[in-house]
């Protein structure tokens, strides 16, 4: 029998066993399963050898990959702060996927299928303490023949455990697939910007001197205030800096937080390292931006599968979205299946997001798969 759509499941139950049996009552015992992903929150990360021998024993034969968050979500519901699990079961051909892990420090003698090809696409999960995660992340998209990886790093307040066919830590990990696997993809931004496009004329790693020929701060200051820019605890998880993407034809950015000021020497720090020349604007994490914006994304993903039925969907989001950005009862995930139908959708909230050959931050990212 074909099925049209990966079956899944998830549950949250305070025992791991209850939950992971509520999340198979959904599962067909004929399925012909290959490769499963299985996400799990970090209340559940001390019993993730359980629950991956469990499922072991119970499809022999596939192969697993996810990770760990402190939250995580599935069609129309986000688990946040709850001891949950979710998995979704594919039958993707063999030869059409590779699973992976211990890739740091980079790929060696090449980046393969077992055919021989190079992948089209890569699923990955990262650990948030790997100091090169970000090079390793473009390092290893630059490998694929679509340029692009999808995933998110790992949350947890244990350990951030991945999973690739057993349980990994350290660099990235996940599943390369071939360019037979339908997938399309995009990425939804949760922050707008509030003022112009900026030149970066002087930086020391992290620090931004002068901008447009004026103090970093003084910038700041025109767009945001100067009470406000002052003061960086109140400005957290409000006000950001974002680093235009280059060459993207979306326009993307990298936001990233501002993580310090110099008053006396007109100085703005941020949490990442920036070069003389590099385009810099500043912008504000609202509600509305991101609903408009998630949107827009998925009118974009719906017209890009050009009528094809989605058989399943991963959905990576960031940890400063869901409940804070979005609002209660799961909201953001709601307002996806509102477009695209109650779809099979796993995935989880990350401490970054990857899509394409970048960490990104305060964003949602969808893959789906097609018929």
């Amino acid at each position: 029998m074909k099925y049209d759509s990966f079956p899944y499941g998830h549950a949250a139950m305070d025992d791991w066993s209850s939950a992971l049996a509520a999340a198979l009552r959904t599962i067909p015992e004929d399925f012909p399963a290959t490769l499963g992903f299985l996400y799990v929150s970090d209340g559940f990360e001390e019993d993730l050898p359980a629950i991956l021998a469990a499922l072991k024993e119970r499809f022999a034969g596939v192969t697993w990959v996810g990770s760990v968050g402190i939250g995580i979500c599935a069609t129309s519901v986000e688990y946040l702060d709850q001891k949950a699990l979710a998995l979704m079961l594919t039958d993707l051909a063999p030869e059409d996927f590779q699973v992976f892990h211990g890739m740091a420090p980079y790929a060696t003698g090449g980046w393969k299928l077992a055919d021989g090809s190079a992948p089209f696409l890569a699923v990955v999960h990262g650990d948030p303490h790997s100091s090169d995660l970000t090079a390793q992340v473009a390092d290893l998209a630059s490998r694929t023949s679509s340029g692009f990886l999808v995933g998110g790093v790992s949350s947890s307040r244990a350990n951030g455990a991945q999973i690739a066919g057993e349980i990994v830590h350290g660099g990235l990990s996940g599943v390369m697939l071939s360019e037979r696997v339908a997938v399309v993809t995009r990425l939804t931004q949760g922050c707008s910007p509030i003022g112009p496009v900026h030149r970066v004329q002087e930086a020391q790693r992290n620090i931004i001197v002068t901008l447009d020929r004026h103090p970093a701060l003084e910038v700041l200051y025109s767009e945001v205030g100067e009470i406000l820019a002052r003061d960086i605890r109140r400005a957290a998880g409000f006000i950001f800096a974002a680093l235009p993407v280059s060459g993207d034809d979306r326009g993307d950015y990298l936001v990233r937080n501002l993580v310090g000021v110099d008053q006396e020497h007109g100085l703005v720090a941020i949490g990442e390292l920036v070069e003389p020349g590099q385009e810099l604007m500043f912008c504000k994490r609202d509600a509305e931006t991101a609903r408009n914006d998630l949107a827009r994304m998925l009118a974009d993903i719906d017209a890009l599968r050009a009528g094809r039925r989605i058989r399943g969907a991963l959905y990576f989001s960031c940890l400063g979205r869901g409940e804070s950005l979005f609002g209660l009862d799961s909201a953001e995930l709601r307002q996806i299946a509102a477009r695209l139908g109650p779809v099979p959708l796993v995935g989880f909230f990350a401490n970054g997001e990857i899509s394409r050959d970048r960490i990104y931050g305060y964003t949602g990212v969808l893959t789906l798969f097609l018929h």
